[in-house]
């Protein structure tokens, strides 16, 4: 696998597990088990940056994971890009 490849596949999981953590907060006490435990030590970090910046809506509906995949999509888009002019060059 190449590293632009190998870098596609860790942001797709990523972007995963933040799309699993808001599906989590659905359901009555996801979040407090270990998998919602586990989950929030992983993405809150990357997510809290986004939610400083981006209230809820209505005071309910939080878009801040919508605007963090894409902007994590878009970091990845750029860097595969990199990583290939790089790779490219040798």
């Amino acid at each position: 696998m190449s590293p632009a490849g190998f870098i596609g596949t860790l942001i797709s999981i990523y972007s995963f597990l933040i799309i699993g953590y808001v599906l989590l907060s659905w359901l009555p006490n996801a979040r407090e088990s270990f998998i919602g435990v586990f989950l929030g030590k992983i993405v809150e970090p990357y997510l809290g940056i986004f939610r400083r910046f981006i209230p809820p809506i209505g005071g309910m509906l939080d878009i801040s994971p919508i605007v963090a995949i894409f902007a994590l999509r878009f970091i990845g888009l750029g860097l595969t890009a990199v990583v290939d002019f790089i790779f490219g060059l040798f």
